[in-house]
């Protein structure tokens, strides 16, 4: 299945000069937040195929205008062809906006999602805004990824894991690192992968 991934910033050259042929056999566009609706909505409509997202932590007027055509995998399990993506939003709490948690916040909703992570026999995909703890995050305590996903790794081993908040111009951040039995991929701007 090939999944385009879209984080963080709308890409120019999609929006301003849409080509179809780039796009030819994505099945599925996953977001991984701070991204305005409308950019998901075109996205959505342009390519013709369902697009799930989490919020990033910039994403507070998805409350009142949220992304049309677009599914909110906000915790909880959703299966796609065969795959079950687990949806967990938001950063690490830095100034008490929506869509920040403290480390014991993320704990506590992954507790909450047990029971249908159990019901699911585990889960494929991670979908994340912010990056689990030490791999490919940022020093500062807004980028500074979640522990509790790194839990979560090494619970269900999911074969990946899609996140965003860390733009690749921050720094030496790579694209694509491996945990474990885990491809972590920061999804910043966009990518298309073929799982």
């Amino acid at each position: 299945m090939k999944i385009l991934l879209v984080a963080d910033k709308e890409n120019d050259f999609i929006w301003d000069h849409f080509d179809a042929e780039r796009f030819k056999g994505i099945e599925l566009i996953i977001s991984c937040g701070d991204l305005q609706p409308s950019y998901l909505s075109f996205l959505v409509t342009m390519i013709n195929v369902p697009l799930f997202y989490v919020h990033g932590n910039h994403d507070t007027i998805y409350t009142h205008h949220p992304p049309e055509g677009c599914d909110s995998i906000e915790d909880r399990i959703v299966t796609f062809k065969g795959y079950r993506f687990l949806g967990l939003g938001g950063t690490m709490k830095y100034s008490g906006r929506p869509h920040q948690y403290t480390e014991r916040e993320m704990e506590k909703r992954i507790r909450k999602l047990k029971r249908q992570i159990r019901k699911h026999n585990g889960f494929d995909i991670l979908v994340t805004h912010a990056p689990a703890f030490g791999i490919g995050d940022g020093k500062d305590l807004c980028h500074t990824g979640f522990k509790s996903f790194l839990t979560l790794m090494d619970e269900y081993s999911p074969k990946y894991m899609f996140h965003g908040h860390m733009h690749l111009n921050y720094g030496r951040i790579e694209r694509i690192q491996q945990y474990k039995n885990t491809t972590i991929i920061n999804c910043y701007d966009h990518y298309i992968i073929d799982i």
